[in-house]
């Protein structure tokens, strides 16, 4: 870990990685996954790419070889929408051993109306109950590691939610709104990273908790949401857009990589230190009053837990 500092974090803070096995959710080349998996895989680390296209994530392996060829990589396969292929990767996570980091990175983000195998929203899905549900199964494995760190990848746009999704998540009420929606499931990141931290402190567990976010990052997320493809038609207009006016996407992986190795208290919140933390080095971020809510934080994690049926710590 490295020290913390009265100024924003800088790419040479990021320390000797050897020793550590950390796990990345969501490894698509060019996206933030992609980007934290290089850079500690390039100081050391063991990297597990955990993603659900197993042609993708051998992908990513050959591009960080390129760049790393001494890397230490692995891969898994899940589908944080699908809880059974949840718990499936969990299960096969075994041959890991301790786990020092996992970074739950994974997500999608503005799609369309549509519900899983399982019953529930794909945004919440995706980005909150799988994620939940991992966390929860791998806790044993990141106890073993004697000083472990949960990562979770929220956004700016938690600050446009204008409640906790704390309703019933497998029926829809009302008409669905869709960048509503993504914004409840990054502020749901927030609430369960705060409740993560407070309760695996109670169980004087050795993990850590904290969260990240990229800011306005040249990622294909956007594009992957609104057409299901980063290239093509309105998906190439869209993604070219978004990367003409934002940070790169390696510039976007730098708030994961403070959170993932800087010396923080738990509950901490990373993100770019510009105007309106859209871009620039990463610092300590702000958050919303909604996302400070320990009543809704608390709240939130008992419906998860009902919902992917694991009560932990």
């Amino acid at each position: 870990m490295t020290a913390t500092v009265d100024r924003p974090w800088e790419l040479s803070d990021l320390p000797d990685q050897a020793g550590r096995t950390v796990l990345v959710t969501g490894p698509t080349i060019g996206g933030l996954g992609h980007h934290t998996a290089l850079e500690l895989a390039r100081r050391g680390a063991r990297v597990v790419l955990a993603g659900r296209n197993p042609t993708k994530v051998s992908a990513t392996v050959e591009a960080i070889r390129r760049e790393v060829p001494s890397a230490e990589l692995e891969t898994l396969r899940v589908d944080l929408a699908d809880l059974d292929s949840v718990r499936s990767a969990a299960g096969a996570a075994a041959r890991i051993g301790a786990v020092d980091v996992l970074v739950n990175n994974a997500g999608v983000m503005g799609t369309a109306y549509e519900r899983t195998k399982d019953g529930l929203e794909l945004q919440m899905a995706t980005n909150h109950f799988g994620p939940f549900l991992f966390t929860g199964l791998l806790l044993p494995q990141l106890v073993a590691s004697g000083d472990a760190r949960v990562v979770t990848v929220s956004s700016i746009m938690h600050k446009m939610a204008r409640r906790a999704p704390l309703d019933e998540p497998h029926t829809q009420s009302g008409r669905y709104w869709t960048w509503q929606v993504y914004s409840q499931s990054k502020l749901a990141n927030l609430l369960f990273t705060s409740e993560l931290e407070r309760r695996v402190r109670a169980a004087e567990l050795p993990v850590t908790a904290v969260a990240a976010h990229p800011g306005f990052s040249g990622t294909h997320l956007a594009a992957n949401g609104q057409y299901g493809r980063a290239a093509g038609g309105a998906a190439s207009i869209l993604d070219a857009t978004i990367k003409a006016v934002s940070q790169s996407a390696a510039a976007g992986a730098w708030p994961l990589l403070m959170a993932a190795t800087a010396d923080l208290p738990g509950d901490t919140y990373c993100g770019p230190s510009g105007f309106r933390e859209l871009s620039g080095k990463p610092k300590a971020a702000g958050r919303t009053r909604l996302a400070r809510d320990t009543v809704a934080a608390r709240r939130l994690w008992e419906l998860s837990e009902q919902t992917v049926g694991l009560s932990y710590p």
